[in-house]
C-alpha cells in the first residue's frame, strides 16, 4: 500500500489504477483459499507448503522485474493465489500440532503473523521503496519468502496427520447455513470498511495531513503497533459472547472513522484519529474467525476447514471492496472523503452483528 504512489509515477498511471495491485491481490487470495485448497488436498501438507513458497518467491521476483503494469498485476495475482492456499493449510496444521483445548490459541498465534506483517512489512516495504525503488521491495519479499521456505523445510514436522478430502457436496452445505453466510457478509463489510481509508493512508498522511514521506514510515510503524494492541485485545474481548463483543467493536470503529473524516485537515488531531482507527481496524479478526469455527462445528464438523477458508476469502473480499470504493472516492471526490464511506460499511456490519447476537441469544435460551 505504501508503494502505490511510486508505482503510479513509474508506470505513468493514476493512483486508483495503481490500487489494483492491492485489490487484485485480495481477489487472488479470495479465490485461492476456497478453490485451490480442496484441489490440492491429496498432496502431503508439508510438500504443499514448500511448493507454495517456491511459486510465491518466483512470482515476487518476476514482479520486481516487471516490464509492464499488466505483468506486475499478473504476478500479484499468482502470489495471491499461493497466499490463499497457504492460509488455509497453515490454519489446519497449526490446529493439529496442539491438543484440542489449545486449538484456538494455536490458530490465533498463526494469525498474529498478519499483525507482525502490518507492523513491520508496510513501513519497512515503504522505506525500501522510497529509498531504493519499489522493485527492491518485491525483491525483499522474495528474500523473506526464501527464509519462510527454509523454515517450512526445517521446522514443520514430516509426520503430519493427513486427512481424506471431505466430499465437495458435503462442503457446499456451508452455503445453506444462513448464520455463516451472514458472518461472511459482516466480515467483508466490517473488516473491509477500514480499507477504504487504509489503502490510501499514505496519501492521506502526506497530502491531507501534511506529513513528509520520511515521517510516514515512522507513523506506519506506530500504526502497526496500534493494530497489534487491538488484535490482542480483540482476542480477549471476544472469548465470551463474541457476537455481542463484535457488535460493540464495530460500532466504536464506525464512529472512530467519522472522527477521522472530521479531522483530516488537522495535522495532530487527524493523526491521533488515524492511530485510533488502527487500534480497532483488526480488533475484529480473532472474533470473526472464532464465530465461523463455532457455527461450522455446531452444524457439521466436517465443514470447518472449508468454512474457515471461506472466511479468509471474506476478509479479502472486504479488502478488495474497500480498496475499490476508496479508489472511486479518491477519483470522484478526495482522499478526505474516504472515512465517511468507510463509516457506512462498518456501521452496517455493526447492526448485522447485533442482529446475529440477538438470534444467538434466543437460540441459547431455546436450548435451555
Amino acid at each position: 500500500m505504501g508503494l502505490l504512489p511510486l508505482i503510479k509515477d513509474d508506470f505513468g498511471i493514476t493512483l486508483p489504477l495503481a490500487g489494483l495491485t492491492v485489490s487484485l491481490y485480495a481477489i487472488g487470495v479470495t479465490i485461492g483459499a476456497p478453490v485451490l485448497t480442496p484441489l490440492t488436498n491429496k498432496m502431503k501438507r508439508k510438500h504443499l507448503l514448500i511448493c507454495i513458497m517456491v511459486v510465491f518467491i518466483v512470482a515476487n521476483l518476476l514482479a520486481a522485474f516487471a516490464l509492464s503494469f499488466s505483468m506486475l498485476l499478473a504476478m500479484r495475482i499468482l502470489s495471491a493465489l499461493m497466499h490463499g492456499v497457504f492460509m488455509s493449510i497453515a490454519t489446519a496444521i497449526a490446529s493439529d500440532l496442539v491438543s484440542a483445548d489449545k486449538r484456538s490459541s494455536a490458530i490465533a498465534m498463526m494469525f498474529t503473523g498478519l499483525t507482525v506483517a502490518t507492523i513491520t512489512g508496510v513501513p519497512f516495504g515503504t522505506w525500501i521503496g522510497q529509498t531504493f525503488g519499489w522493485q527492491m521491495s518485491f525483491v525483499t519479499i522474495a528474500l523473506i519468502g526464501l527464509l519462510s521456505l527454509i523454515a517450512n523445510i526445517i521446522v514443520v514436522p514430516k509426520d503430519l496427520n493427513e486427512y481424506e478430502q471431505t466430499p465437495i457436496a458435503q462442503q457446499l452445505k456451508v452455503f445453506k447455513n444462513k448464520s455463516l453466510m451472514m458472518v461472511y457478509l459482516i466480515t467483508a463489510l466490517g473488516y473491509g470498511g477500514t480499507f477504504v481509508v487504509y489503502t490510501y493512508l499514505t496519501t492521506m498522511l502526506t497530502h491531507a495531513l501534511g506529513y513528509s514521506d520520511q515521517a510516514v514510515v515512522g507513523l506506519l510503524v506506530v500504526y502497526g503497533v496500534m493494530v497489534a494492541i487491538g488484535n490482542t485485545l480483540g482476542g480477549k474481548f471476544t472469548n465470551q459472547t463474541p457476537t455481542k463483543a463484535l457488535s460493540v467493536i464495530f460500532l466504536i470503529q464506525a464512529f472512530v472513522l467519522l472522527v477521522v473524516g472530521f479531522t483530516t485537515h488537522l495535522h495532530f488531531l487527524g493523526l491521533l484519529a488515524i492511530l485510533l482507527m488502527g487500534l480497532f481496524a483488526f480488533m475484529n479478526v480473532p472474533g470473526l474467525q472464532l464465530i465461523v469455527v463455532l457455527f461450522a462445528e455446531r452444524d457439521n464438523k466436517a465443514t470447518v476447514n472449508f468454512a474457515s477458508s471461506l472466511n479468509i476469502s471474506a476478509f479479502n473480499v472486504g479488502i478488495t471492496l474497500g480498496s475499490v470504493i476508496g479508489g472511486y472516492v479518491l477519483e470522484q471526490f478526495s482522499v478526505m472523503m474516504t472515512p465517511f464511506f468507510a463509516f457506512i460499511m462498518v456501521i452496517v456490519a455493526s447492526g448485522m452483528m447485533y442482529v446475529l447476537y440477538i438470534k444467538e441469544k434466543e437460540h441459547n435460551l431455546a436450548q435451555c
